[in-house]
C-alpha cells in the first residue's frame, strides 16, 4: 500500500480587479463634481443655478447610492456626464448668456442665443438612453416594438414637466425668474423647447440604440451579478 498523499493545502486566488471600463464611473462622477463646484463661484445669478443645477445635486448622489445595485452602462454614465456638463454651465452663466451660444448666433447671424434650444434638445436625447435602459432591465419591453415609442413618450413627459416647473417659477418669482425661464422673448419658446426634446429623443434611438445594446452586453460580461 501507497502512503495517502496529504492533500493539498487550498491554492488562494486574488480576487478579481474592477474591469478597466467599471472605473469610467467614478472617474466621471469626480469630474462632474469638481464642475460643479468651480461653477458655483462668479455665476451670473445664484439662483438661477440653484435651479438649474439641482438636476445633478439630486442625481450625482443617486446614482453613486445605486451603482452596487444597479449600475449603470458606461455609455449611458458618459451621456449623464455630458448632460450634467451642459446644466452646469448654463447654470453657471444662465442660458441666454452663455459665451459660446452668443459665439453661434453672431456666427449665423441669428437673434437668440441658441444656448437654451441645444439644452432642451439634449434633455431628450440623454434622457432617451435612460428610459430605454430602465425600460430594458426592468420591464418585459426588451425586443418589444413598444420599447422606442414608449421611451420617447417618457421624454416628452418629462419635458412637459420641466416647462410646467419653469411655469411655476414664473408665477411664484415674476421678473427674479427671468434668468431661469430663458425665453429672451419668444412666445413660442416652451413649445420649442419640447419640440428639441422630442429631435433630440428620436436622434438618440436612431443614432443610439444598437451601440447600447452593445454597451447593456459588455455590463452584464463585466458584472454578471448585476440587474440586467
Amino acid at each position: 500500500m501507497t502512503a495517502a498523499r496529504p492533500a493539498a493545502a487550498p491554492v488562494s486566488t486574488p480576487e478579481a480587479s474592477p474591469s478597466p471600463r467599471r472605473r469610467l464611473p467614478a472617474v466621471l462622477a469626480v469630474a462632474v463634481s469638481a464642475a460643479l463646484l468651480a461653477s458655483r463661484f462668479g455665476a451670473a445669478d445664484p439662483a438661477t443655478w440653484a435651479l438649474e443645477t439641482v438636476w445633478v445635486m439630486a442625481g450625482l448622489p443617486l446614482a453613486v447610492l445605486t451603482r452596487r445595485r444597479f449600475p449603470l452602462s458606461d455609455l449611458l454614465c458618459g451621456l449623464l456626464a455630458a448632460h450634467a456638463l451642459v446644466l452646469i454651465v448654463g447654470g453657471h452663466y444662465t442660458y441666454a448668456e452663455v459665451p459660446a451660444g452668443d459665439w453661434v448666433r453672431d456666427w449665423l447671424g441669428w437673434e437668440r442665443n441658441p444656448y437654451d434650444r441645444f439644452g432642451h434638445l439634449v434633455q431628450g436625447f440623454v434622457p432617451a438612453i435612460l428610459v430605454r435602459e430602465l425600460l430594458v432591465r426592468t420591464s418585459p419591453l426588451r425586443g418589444s416594438r413598444w420599447l422606442a415609442p414608449l421611451t420617447v413618450c417618457a421624454c416628452l413627459a418629462f419635458s412637459a414637466v420641466f416647462e410646467m416647473l419653469e411655469w411655476l417659477a414664473a408665477v411664484t418669482g415674476g421678473e427674479a425668474a427671468d434668468a431661469f425661464l430663458g425665453t429672451q422673448g419668444d412666445v413660442w419658446d416652451t413649445q420649442w423647447d419640447m419640440f428639441c426634446a422630442l429631435i433630440g429623443a428620436t436622434g438618440a434611438l436612431l443614432l443610439l440604440s444598437r451601440v447600447h445594446d452593445r454597451a447593456l452586453v459588455r455590463l452584464r460580461r463585466d458584472r454578471p451579478g448585476a440587474a440586467s
